[in-house]
């Protein structure tokens, strides 16, 4: 298994994950999670100055390689809401105002 030291040697020559992950014979992910200690799949929260300490890059999922997709709406999803309003009264009143409110628009 490669060390941090190793990693962080490789990156300081300006290698990129995906290059180092070549030379060590392991995925670009692990070579993130090796060097910062944090998974590449975004599921650790930091602030910007943790980031910085850390050395974590900014967007890392692409090193996972897998497909990054951040679907902004879902028709399943929208079934789903326009059933639950039909069902709730409130739900229903609040689905007025707001159509009343985008009609005014």
């Amino acid at each position: 298994m490669p060390t941090r030291d190793q990693v962080a040697a490789l990156l300081a020559q300006g290698l990129a994950p995906e290059e180092i992950g070549r030379r060590l014979g392991i995925p670009a992910g692990q070579v993130h999670l090796i060097g910062t200690g944090v998974p590449a799949d975004g599921s650790d929260a930091f602030t910007s100055r943790e980031r910085d300490e850390r050395g974590v890059l900014g967007a890392v999922q692409h090193l996972l390689g897998v497909p990054v997709r951040n679907p902004t709406s879902r028709e399943a999803v929208h079934d789903w809401i326009r059933r639950r309003v039909a069902q709730d009264p409130a739900m229903r009143a609040a689905q007025h105002r707001n159509d009343e409110q985008q009609e005014g628009e």
